[in-house]
């Protein structure tokens, strides 16, 4: 395959992935709420009804419930990095490809006043939620910024943690994508993210699905090569443990790839499956 070939596919991956979340944020109701059709989604986290998203499990009750339905409504993650990140009052954190805001309005009650927290996305539609939600939740210590996680819009050796729920996986250049991590963390800094990996390579045709890219299937890695490439670009104290779905989140994510090949939801459960992921740049 050609450079140029690449290239195009690269950009024909973004722009699906892009049309995907801005639909999540303009239509928070019918793609997160249960108002729309029968097994729509939003992204790698289902969201079975307004009131009862799927993702709450994802979370402790008195984090997830202590903010507003308009933040938690559009929670798209696989995954609770705040958590696996364990952070401290005072620190920077890097949300990569933050949506609605929801990690980073929990990040930001970890750090505290004095600490700072930056969520990137690429999508201004989901921005323009991101800061309406963060008038709704009257933080003073969360901003957002528009850009690509393979180019970030951060300084060299800035942040503490960096954290992400669920999109390293979307993108077509994952070695740029932790190339750009481990250039922004202080020395000594962490990552602490969610994702979706596999284990084996996934079959051609879920590969060249775009929905599928979007949809957080087409893209996943495999778990040892992700292990690889972490320690290839620098990182150490290097850790993945799988966190399996339930038959009802694979069931729908096939659903919203709309795949109809040869691999079943058994299949899948097997082999899709989600993360935690930390790894530290050396001192």
């Amino acid at each position: 395959m050609t450079s140029q070939t690449i290239n195009k596919d690269e950009t024909k991956v973004r722009q699906a992935v892009r049309e995907h979340y801005a639909g999540a944020a303009r239509n928070v109701s019918g793609c997160c709420g249960g108002g729309g059709e029968k097994g729509s989604t939003c992204g790698c986290g289902h969201s079975a009804s307004a009131s009862e998203p799927s993702t709450k499990a994802l979370y402790s009750a008195e984090d997830f419930n202590a903010l507003p339905e308009d933040v938690t409504n559009i929670s798209l993650g696989c995954g609770d990095p705040v958590t696996l990140a364990s952070l401290k009052p005072g620190q920077t954190v890097l949300d990569l490809g933050s949506g609605g805001g929801i990690d980073c309005f929990l990040a930001g009650k970890k750090v505290g006043p004095t600490g700072k927290v930056i969520g990137v996305d690429m999508t201004p539609e989901m921005l323009d939620k991101a800061r309406a939600n963060k008038v709704k939740v009257g933080v003073e210590n969360v901003e957002f910024r528009l850009g690509e996680i393979e180019h970030l819009p951060v300084s060299d050796s800035s942040v503490d943690v960096v954290i992400s729920n669920c999109v390293i996986n979307l993108s077509t250049d994952k070695p740029q994508v932790l190339s750009e991590i481990l250039r922004v963390l202080k020395p000594g800094g962490r990552m602490a993210v969610s994702d979706i990996v596999t284990s084996g390579d996934l079959p051609a045709e879920v590969k060249a699905s775009m929905s599928a890219w979007a949809g957080c299937i087409a893209g996943a890695m495999d778990a040892d090569e992700m292990t690889t490439l972490l320690k290839e670009t620098g990182f150490t104290n290097i850790a993945l443990k799988p966190v399996y779905f339930s038959e009802e989140m694979v069931a729908d994510a096939i659903q919203q790839a709309d795949y109809t090949g040869s691999l079943t939801s058994e299949d899948l459960l097997k082999t899709v499956f989600s993360a935690n992921i930390s790894a530290e740049k050396p001192e």
